[in-house]
């Protein structure tokens, strides 16, 4: 008798199918994983091209963030290899004579690992199961069908992921040595704090060397801010670690307000002044900055800042952060070039201690790319000092203090502006600043608050809102288990307009803000520990209560700084557009908006800065800071351009409009318009975020940031730990949704 008249007919057993295809969706291991992204949009795009981090991407194994310095992720675990199913009914009998029953048409069994990933059962305890199932007994007798069991709920798509266990979460963050909750320790961690701040210190210190020389204040005038700006930075910082958004992040003087403040400093009411201009400008400066921080702290703990964040996306983000860096490129070089040996040497150093070097170990860190910043100033400093003392830069009977214009001889006239940029002793202010000095608000006496300036600052807090919106995000996926909840971005939005008001009482010139470089800087030195970015914090207020270490910072040569700007900038620009691997970066969608931002974010402004101007003409400011005098001169005249008059009531210095006249009006209408579209980073901030909000797109393609819901945040413990307020402060506001947990 033949085998298929004595055996009922065989099924064929179905081909292998790929995990993904057959599984319905997987709760996601971790919380990237829930943002929805995929590889893949309509086609346009692959995996590779997204940059995408790889946590985001579904896969069967448990997923580890690649190392951002190495360049590759590490390697992984292979799963251990499931039964191959056969390709055909036939080979299947061939290695399997038993009789087949219903069980094994069934799609292999899948476990679940601590991960919450699923793989499926191999090995020797899976033939076992698999025998016993299919009713095959030792002796190959055959068993009756056990009866029919449940099916597992255990891969419902819509089923909300396990909370990670603490070993499966520091199991997720291989690149990082300290997590946010992490302490390096008694002895280590001053250590640590200092490293941190050493590695931004460009981005602390170098502001002032801008825009006090800008103000027309001495060299005692950069010493004194500069120690200002110290004393803010850290007490931002230790604010915003305890109260606002809770990640290790440093505040300081961010570059997003550099550019409303030289449009400022520049303005026309400004230029005739001769007497206590360095005063009445920062004054200024003070009363627009505390009056637009004020409005982001509203913005913050109303509420609005949930709302703003809807518009608010890596393709939005991308953008204005790129036209922050791409913006000085008229300061940068132009500055480098008056002095081009120490320029280029500076330059060129820091180049290749972060880049070139930056593989090189010394004592298990890579001492070259941590601390390129200080290393190349330090050596550039001394190759200036030589030069200096072996005279180099003299030049018989010339005083580099002496203006060039004063200057009696063609000599003199032809050789001081190159030995004020390149010698190393043209500062006084190191052997002029005192030991010690404790900054104080309304230093610089009482802020003046003129609207058409504070209406300019208040939309570079937009902007500022925007940058940090990119930084907690990119900085959570380092150090945190999930990104923080809408109401925790509003809290440090909040923070940090209650930190600017500081910033403007005390006076910086400048407003504080999350400082984007702390993404580069948790990523090379591998330290996200809020403790030790704390530590670093106190170490910021001490330094600067010594009066010789803001005399030191304020003796650095205007073209080393120029070239250190140029790096800063330079990477600012990188770490914009680094926001891009969130979404879909080959998306046509999102190249298009990118490229448009950009272009006119350059085009647009040079359109308004060149605006009427007289070419050979001779300017009142110098050639870099020409860009920044659009408001005098701009296309948009809407009437008379009189000069806002103020009178000041004689019980308070505080300085009050009266009486405006309509042409006054008109003409500051003209000021705030002509000086907005003259700041590139408000112009990429408009049609990026216009284009990103109208022109149809997936979440995926649009990279849309997926914030920790309220609820399923407070059931992880995890979470609560790391975004939760210190010493029960949240306990009253648990009710303010917006700006609690």
């Amino acid at each position: 008798m033949s085998g298929t008249e004595g055996n009922p007919p065989r099924r064929p057993r179905p081909a292998a199918v790929p995990a993904e295809a057959s599984q319905p969706a997987m709760p996601p291991a971790s919380w990237a994983k829930r943002t929805g992204f995929k590889g893949r949009v309509s086609g346009e795009s692959v995996s590779g091209d997204s940059g995408q981090l790889p946590l985001a991407r579904p896969t069967k194994t448990p997923e580890l963030v690649p190392d951002l310095e190495a360049g590759r992720p590490p390697p992984r675990h292979a799963p251990p290899p499931a039964a191959a199913a056969p390709p055909n009914g036939e080979a299947a009998s061939r290695e399997r004579p038993s009789p087949r029953t219903p069980e094994d048409d069934q799609p292999p069994r899948r476990r679940k690992t601590s991960d919450g990933v699923a793989v499926a059962d191999g090995g020797p305890a899976a033939a076992a199961a698999a025998a016993k199932g299919s009713g095959v007994g030792a002796n190959g007798s055959v068993k009756p069908d056990p009866p029919p069991q449940k099916p597992r709920r255990e891969e419902e798509p819509s089923s909300l992921p396990q909370v990670p266990e603490e070993d499966d979460f520091v199991g997720r963050r291989p690149h990082i040595n300290y997590g946010i909750r992490d302490s390096p320790g008694l002895v280590p961690i001053p250590f640590y704090g200092l490293q941190h701040n050493l590695s931004m210190m460009g981005s602390i210190i170098l502001i002032p060397l801008v825009i006090v020389p800008a103000m027309g204040g001495t060299y005692d005038d950069t010493s004194a801010v500069v120690s200002t700006v110290l004393f803010v930075s850290g007490l931002a910082t230790l604010l915003n670690s305890f109260f606002g958004s809770r990640l290790p992040l440093v505040h300081g003087p961010s570059f997003v307000y550099l550019a409303p403040a030289l449009a400022m400093i520049n303005s026309p009411q400004f230029l005739g002044l001769t007497e206590n201009k360095f005063r009445h400008i920062m004054r200024a400066l003070q009363g627009s900055i505390i009056i637009s921080s004020a409005f982001q702290a509203l913005m913050g703990y109303s509420g609005l800042a949930s709302v703003f964040l809807r518009l608010i996306n890596p393709v939005v983000v991308s953008p204005t952060i790129a036209a922050v860096g791409l913006s000085f490129f008229s300061y940068g070089f132009t500055r480098v070039g008056m002095c081009l040996e120490i320029g280029l040497l500076q330059l060129l150093l820091v180049i290749v201690f972060s880049l070139y070097l930056r593989r090189i170990s010394v004592l298990g860190r890579r001492v070259f790319l941590i601390y390129a910043v200080p290393l190349s100033l330090g050596i550039t400093w001394a190759v200036a000092f030589l030069l200096t003392e072996v005279g180099a830069y003299s030049y018989g009977g010339c005083d580099p203090n002496v203006p060039s214009s004063n200057a009696v001889s063609e000599h003199c006239r032809r050789h001081v502006p190159r030995m004020k940029h390149c010698r190393a002793d043209t500062s006084r202010a190191l052997r002029s600043s005192p030991w010690f000095r404790l900054p104080f608000p309304l230093q610089w006496g009482t802020p003046i608050f003129d609207w058409k300036m504070v209406l300019v600052m208040c939309v570079a807090s937009i902007v500022a809102s925007v940058d940090s919106v990119g930084s907690y995000h990119a900085s959570s996926l380092l150090v945190a288990a999930r990104p923080p909840t809408a109401g925790v971005l509003s809290r440090g939005i909040g923070m940090e307009g209650v930190a600017g008001v500081l910033a403007g009482l005390w006076g910086t010139g400048v407003g504080s803000s999350t400082l984007t470089e702390n993404v580069h800087t948790i990523a090379v030195t591998k330290m996200g520990s809020r403790r030790a970015v704390q530590v670093g914090a106190v170490i910021l207020i001490v330094l600067s209560l010594v009066g010789k270490a803001g005399g030191f910072i304020a003796s650095i040569p205007d073209v080393v700084a120029a070239a250190l700007l140029c790096f800063m900038w330079a990477m600012l620009a990188a770490l914009g557009l680094s926001n891009l691997r969130y979404s879909e970066a080959g998306s046509s969608r999102n190249i298009i908006i990118v490229g448009l931002s950009l272009f006119f974010a350059l085009s647009v402004p040079a359109y308004v800065q060149q605006f009427g101007t007289v070419p050979g003409a001779s300017a009142a400011v110098p050639s870099y800071f020409q860009p920044y005098t659009a408001a005098s001169r701009g296309p948009l005249r809407t009437g008379y351009r009189g000069v806002l008059t103020c009178t000041p009531f004689p019980s308070t210095y505080i300085t009050h409009t009266l009486f405006l006249k309509r042409g006054n009006q008109r003409g500051q209408v003209n000021y705030v318009v002509n000086t907005v579209l003259s700041l590139h980073m408000v112009v990429a901030f408009v049609i990026a975020a216009v284009l990103d909000n109208t022109v149809p797109g997936s979440k995926q393609e649009r990279g849309v940031y997926i914030w920790s819901e309220l609820e399923a945040a407070r059931r992880d413990p995890a979470v609560v730990r790391d975004y939760q307020l210190p010493f029960k402060v949240g306990g009253p506001f648990r009710w303010v949704r917006w700006v609690g947990l």
